[in-house]
């Protein structure tokens, strides 16, 4: 068994939001997933949580709002906030917000190039870090290009027994969709839809709970810390790979199977 290792290169931070909400036809909670276009350079096609780099002005509000958190912290909370709302059209994760779905026009000022913060204030909002339970960190192997290396933090949002409307923003997602975890990971394996080996794994993680509290409980027992992936390069191939310890059933894929982003 040889383990490939290499000096880390430097990621840029990212956040997406995990968003649960109760099934109303009973059984396993639904995710939030959106189908990313083809085009794009990072899980072009791919189904994946909501999220996406955190940005200056995400560590710029952090800042200004001070509090408990390190601002790194507080920075990828807000990141996955406001991506969530460009991309889902959901205001989740917020203090103030009536209806999570009625945010069409945050939604455009922030394609439009306005900060979260301006338009919390003028809509009267307020972030509430607490709604946003921390899950996982994860970064991919050092041999990946520079140019595609995340240090993504992963973070459960409930969005309770309502029937939020996401739609769809048609520039770096073609298409969304509420299904189970165990859903989306048979629709994976019928080969209806394409999951990177993070969002697998994170899946098979979150297929496991019942419900929202549950999901949240294994998370409290598991405190965060980074899932750095590696290859194991064995007699019957090559297999990615991350350490256990962090909660997740299933350790390792098949290097040819991954899906790597």
């Amino acid at each position: 068994m040889t383990l490939e290792t290499a000096p880390e290169p430097i990621a840029t931070p990212a956040a997406t939001m995990v968003i649960f909400r109760q099934n109303p036809d009973g059984g396993a909670p639904l995710l939030l997933m959106v189908e990313r276009i083809k085009a794009m350079a990072f899980a072009g096609g791919a189904a994946v949580f909501p999220g996406g780099k955190v940005d200056p002005a995400d560590f710029d509000y952090a800042q200004m709002l001070g509090g408990p958190l390190p601002l790194d912290e507080a920075a990828a909370r807000l990141a996955a906030i406001r991506e969530t709302i460009e991309e889902a059209g959901l205001a989740l994760g917020l203090k103030g917000v009536d209806d999570p779905a009625d945010c069409d026009a945050p939604r455009a000022a922030l394609h439009d190039g306005e900060s979260l913060q301006a338009i919390c204030n003028r809509f009267g909002w307020e972030p509430d870090f607490d709604q946003l339970v921390p899950w996982s960190r994860w970064r991919p192997p050092a041999f990946e290009r520079a140019s595609r290396v995340f240090d993504t933090r992963f973070y459960l949002v409930d969005a309770g027994n309502t029937t939020p409307l996401a739609t769809v923003d048609h520039t770096e997602n073609r298409a969304l969709f509420w299904a189970s975890a165990a859903e989306v990971l048979e629709k994976a394996d019928k080969g209806e839809v394409k999951i990177i080996f993070p969002t697998r794994r994170n899946l098979e993680r979150l297929a496991m709970f019942g419900d929202f509290d549950a999901a949240a409980a294994h998370a409290a027992a598991h405190p965060v810390s980074t899932v750095l992936t590696y290859i194991d390069k064995r007699e019957d191939g090559n297999w990615l790979c991350i350490p256990d310890g962090h909660g997740y059933p299933v350790l390792q894929e098949s290097l040819d199977q991954a899906m790597r982003g």
